[in-house]
């Protein structure tokens, strides 16, 4: 289809407020799913790297993540982008003290501070705005995924939840996407 970016928001510092056991668990699932998905990550040419403040995550999952980090790095096709405990606030905030430390340091003066600096602050400040961000679940809300970047994004609401997201409805969801006009504060004559 095209994509060279696909981001999923696979656990955000809120999940970190669920019950322990059900955290241990997703975390198990973490590990055995990037073990199991390595092999076709590679066959399929798929660089694979994460998002989000990866210092909380369990030492088992950071090895493992870190291992297939490694492994895809040279990967030319698709990247795929893990979410992991990540949330747009965190990153925003992060994003801010280092331009606070810049400026405090005199190595920036406040006239300094744009979108393009803040935008190199950001965890995703390697890879493009996304251009379409799909919720499932039939959830209406973005759920402090992306805030900064997908300011100018589609958005997509599906009532499928995750487990039962496949390959048509994607291709539902691109056709949906690719009907739209995408002005960017410009008028249609414009474009």
């Amino acid at each position: 289809m095209g994509i060279r970016y696909l981001t999923l928001y696979t656990f955000s510092t809120e999940n970190w407020s669920r019950p322990v056991s059900e955290i241990n668990a997703l975390m198990s699932l973490m590990v055995m799913a990037i073990e199991r998905e390595t092999p076709e990550l590679m066959e399929n040419n798929v660089r694979l790297t994460a998002i989000g403040d990866l210092e909380r995550m369990p030492i088992d999952v950071r090895e493992q993540l870190e291992r297939c980090m490694r492994r895809t790095a040279e990967n030319s096709g698709l990247t795929l982008v893990l979410a992991l405990s990540y949330s747009s606030r965190w990153e925003l905030v992060q994003a801010a003290r280092r331009v606070a430390a810049e400026t405090a340091a005199g190595r920036l003066q406040p006239a300094d501070i744009d979108e393009r600096l803040i935008s190199s602050c950001l965890t995703t400040s390697s890879i493009p705005d996304p251009d379409l961000l799909i919720r499932t679940g039939g959830e209406y809300r973005i759920s402090n995924f992306l805030l900064w970047q997908a300011a100018y994004s589609e958005l997509y609401f599906s009532p499928r939840y995750w487990p039962d997201f496949d390959e048509e409805h994607l291709y539902e969801i691109i056709c949906d996407y690719q009907s739209r006009e995408r002005r960017f504060g410009k008028i249609s004559e414009q474009l």
